[in-house]
């Protein structure tokens, strides 16, 4: 087992949770780093978009590798990527699939399940597992459920059903638990305490601070897309007022410096 991955898994031991501010390229990841990221996990909206595709199993697997060898290269913590569904339906392809990752030295994945039955989800977990296990390699399974993003059940049963499926994945083989959409602190320690998993929660209007969410169990707090999200705001504003009159003031408004920059990418 590596260092990064032993170091990945720490991460999730701490009493406050592992905050990700989650990048989209191998730039955004180095400069997450270099503001005191200890750790790096990517968006896959952010990157499909960075690409030029919609977020949703579009992007082809080798841009996805690609992706993560850059990243692998660029920074020195713990990298993560999301893995969306595996970019399969069939679990030994998914776990080749992740091994390539491992290749490259990745200490987690986020694998989703959508609208697939979480029975297909845990066989994919058990593949990626044997796979390891046979590679002699260690990553840290992220299993995102969305049930609550997508409504898969009623509002009513929303929590139960994660709980329920956060036990299911927990048997199958997953190292955490993430919840993304759910914001109400009673829903949140409701799964924090009845799934064996660190519970990983993704930043949406109204959500506690990560001290309070740390009393509520749990163990990361992910961006999601919403860091990429406020950056293409940001550029549409800039390059609006750019293209509408020559307007070039707001190119120099909080732009980091071209040294700064050139630094962060000095390693070999």
């Amino acid at each position: 087992m590596s260092n990064t991955i032993e170091q990945f898994r720490e991460l999730h031991k701490n009493t406050l949770p592992l905050l990700l501010p989650n990048a989209w390229d191998a730039g955004s990841a180095r400069l997450f780093e270099d503001f005191g990221a200890t750790a790096i996990a990517t968006t896959s909206a952010g990157v499909a978009w960075s690409l030029g595709y919609q977020d949703g199993y579009k992007m082809p697997i080798d841009d996805v590798i690609a992706l993560a060898f850059r990243i692998t290269r660029a920074v020195s913590v713990p990298v993560s990527i999301d893995f969306e569904n595996g970019y399969s339906d069939d679990p030994k392809v998914v776990a080749n699939n992740v091994m390539r990752l491992a290749d490259w030295g990745v200490a987690g994945i986020n694998l989703e399940d959508g609208e697939d039955d979480p029975v297909l989800v845990a066989r994919k977990i058990d593949a990626i597992r044997n796979a390891a296990s046979k590679a002699g390699v260690d990553i840290f399974v992220n299993l995102r459920t969305d049930v609550v993003l997508f409504g898969l059940v009623e509002p009513a049963r929303q929590v139960e059903e994660s709980i329920s499926r956060g036990n299911f994945y927990a048997k199958a083989g997953a190292d955490g638990l993430f919840l993304p959409g759910i914001s109400r602190s009673d829903d949140i320690q409701k799964v924090a305490e009845a799934v064996p998993l660190p519970l990983n929660v993704m930043s949406v209007p109204g959500l506690a601070d990560s001290t309070e969410l740390a009393r509520l169990g749990v163990k990361r707090l992910s961006a999601g897309s919403g860091v990429a999200q406020a950056i293409w705001g940001s550029a549409e504003g800039i390059v609006s007022h750019f293209l509408k009159g020559g307007d070039q003031s707001p190119l120099f408004a909080d732009a980091m410096h071209f040294g700064h920059l050139q630094e962060l990418f000095g390693k070999d």
